[in-house]
């Protein structure tokens, strides 16, 4: 069941205006060179965000990588039904601690084709993360080692997290409810 309707993007978070431009810093023209369609900002809580294409996915979170952000500490999916034009997003959470910066690399995937390339032999912890999100939310994460079910059983029909999943219901009879007082 797919009732995806094509609407804009939302504005990408602007950079504040304080921050410097990307070809000035370095560490975020690093991540520019690999992924040349990347958009820069910076998140409210002061975060440097990449926003790049699904091809240039794992060339932009290598380039990260090599540029310092050694610590892999969080990927998580969304879904925008109805809301953006790609209705998934991917979004990976880097940290550097000698350059005490953060990081975080978007990618937006269309819901008719929703898979990305794994980032799973740049950073081994993505792996049970990436199953959590094919899990939850049947995105593909192509070239993953082992991309099977991680928190529902192998015969679970359909992703949960999708919000255009069907939400069931388990009666629940509590203790005393028919008393009458």
């Amino acid at each position: 069941m797919t009732d995806e309707t094509t609407v804009p993007d939302d504005e990408a978070v602007d950079a504040a205006p304080d921050a410097a431009p990307v070809h000035e810093d370095e560490v975020l023209a690093a991540v520019a060179t690999a992924a040349p369609s990347a958009s820069f900002g910076v998140s409210p809580a002061g975060i440097d965000t990449a926003h790049v294409d699904r091809e240039e996915y794992v060339a932009a979170v290598a380039a990260a990588k090599d540029a310092g952000f050694q610590m892999f500490t969080d990927l998580c999916a969304v879904d925008h039904l109805r809301r953006r034009r790609d209705r998934f997003e991917v979004i990976v959470q880097l940290v550097s601690l000698t350059l005490r910066r953060r990081l975080a690399v978007h990618v937006a995937i269309p819901g008719g084709d929703p898979s990305v390339p794994t980032i799973t032999p740049i950073y081994q912890g993505a792996n049970f993360y990436e199953r959590e999100a094919y899990d939850l939310f049947g995105i593909v994460f192509d070239g993953h080692p082992d991309l099977t079910r991680l928190l529902l059983p192998d015969d679970w029909e359909g992703h949960p997290m999708r919000k255009d999943h069907p939400v069931g219901a388990v009666p629940v009879q509590f203790k005393g409810a028919n008393k009458v007082t």
